[in-house]
């Protein structure tokens, strides 16, 4: 193919990709109730069982602190997701040694999160460990390079998201896409920002809603934060995601985008 074929081309590939993101959340009515009349939540999910037990580092809150696990927020995030959907944990089973951990992490975090969850006989086995936060506790270093590097994170074609505008429209159509997961029983992880202020382009892992009396909050997990859920809310009046309690942000208006779940997205 030549030099105007292939330009050719990737004009077409880029612009699938803007559009495919642009259609990513449903068409809707215009500010309608998202119908959340009662709590809604991943039920095979638990926060204090399910989640890494230690969390990733904000680098300017570590001035001089060399080596520390900074910027592996998406590396986590989607972490847990594969954990939720591909392993599962046999405390009966005699444990492995460090290097054994590593390959067994490593096969998870393998599989693309946007996969199916595997049946629990089909999924990758942990021994000698009940839950995710007991196994990332004691094995930390060894579930850190298991996980790998954060490096094509930040690369991600759907990271330049942050940047662009969107209208209540769209981000009513996140919320009810957030909705139907959650009723589906899975996990959904958000890319939310605040830019351009310099302050909130991160990830977090929403879990559980619950109606309030102007829309929905969210209630999610952060990587840097596993001492408890932060929060999200979708106001419906104003149709926006707001900063409820999030881990180290000012509370204001944010844009949340999904992450991680389909070939493109």
């Amino acid at each position: 193919m030549n030099f105007i074929g292939i330009s050719r081309l990737a004009a077409l590939v880029s612009f699938l990709v803007v559009t495919a993101a642009c259609a990513s959340a449903p068409q809707t009515n215009g500010g309608a109730s998202l119908g959340l009349e009662e709590t809604v939540r991943t039920p095979a999910f638990s926060f204090e069982q399910d989640t890494f037990a230690f969390p990733n580092l904000i680098g300017s809150r570590h001035p001089n602190e060399p080596d520390i696990y900074a910027h592996y927020c998406f590396v986590l995030a989607r972490g847990v997701r594969q954990f939720a959907q591909f392993a599962r944990f046999d405390p009966a089973l005699p444990k492995l040694d460090r290097a054994g951990y590593v390959e067994r992490v490593k096969h998870i975090v393998a599989r693309p999160a946007r996969d199916a969850a595997l049946p629990l006989d089909d999924r990758i086995v942990i021994p000698g460990y009940t839950n995710l936060r007991e196994f990332s506790r004691d094995e930390e270093s060894a579930v850190k390079e298991g996980l790998g590097g954060p490096f094509w994170t930040w690369l991600h074609w759907t990271n330049w998201r942050v940047v662009l505008p969107v209208d209540g429209s769209h981000q009513e159509g996140v919320a009810h896409e957030i909705l139907a997961e959650l009723r589906a029983g899975r996990l959904v992880q958000l890319l939310v920002t605040n830019w351009p202020k310099p302050e909130l382009n991160h990830t977090v892992i929403a879990f559980e809603s619950r109606p309030t009396a102007d829309g929905v909050e969210f209630l999610v997990w952060d990587p840097n934060n596993p001492d408890g859920p932060g929060t999200m809310t979708w106001d419906s009046g104003a149709r926006r995601f707001w900063a409820t309690d999030l881990y180290d942000t000012e509370p204001g208006p944010i844009r949340a985008f999904r992450m991680y779940h389909s070939l493109l997205l």
